[in-house]
């Protein structure tokens, strides 16, 4: 993974209107490709910042579906991912899943985790936005350019 000092770095790209603009088509074959050279067994987002592989249900269809995800782990044992969906104006399909289906499962460190999400509520954003930019500095950029309160959940294992 991308040593720590590096990351403003990074973000910093991450967060140009280029990126916003090209990422969405650019990284979700990245993921492909990294993901079929390696059996599955690594995350391409995973090798600059903590990344995860959600499973859950589609909120209307009830299919299985699968992202891939940058996440932050906590010492308590949950993790928190962002809705940021590049900075674009509307919700993640993902989050409408999680909210429909809550029950969930992800891939992490080489272990398939069964998992409970949770939005966080208002009232524990501020101090939640504080340890998602300890990982990834500047994230909250995305909820300002998005011009949208970007939801934020928390992953507990079941």
């Amino acid at each position: 993974m991308l040593p720590r000092v590096m990351r403003p770095a990074v973000a910093r790209v991450t967060r140009t209107r280029w990126f916003r603009r090209h990422g969405p088509r650019i990284m979700p074959r990245l993921e492909r490709v990294v993901s079929a050279l390696t059996g599955g067994r690594v995350v391409s987002s995973g090798l600059i910042v903590p990344s995860l592989v959600l499973h859950t249900r589609g909120a209307r269809s009830g299919e299985p579906r699968r992202v891939e995800l940058m996440c932050c782990p906590t010492e308590g044992g949950a993790i928190y991912v962002t809705g940021s969906n590049f900075a674009r104006e509307r919700h993640p399909a993902w989050t409408w899943n999680l909210l429909a289906h809550p029950e969930a499962e992800i891939e992490f460190r080489g272990r398939r985790i069964p998992v409970r999400a949770a939005l966080v509520p208002d009232e524990e954003r501020e101090a939640v936005w504080a340890e998602l930019e300890r990982n990834w500095p500047g994230y909250r950029g995305y909820e300002r350019a998005a011009g949208r309160v970007l939801r934020i959940f928390r992953l507990e294992p079941r």
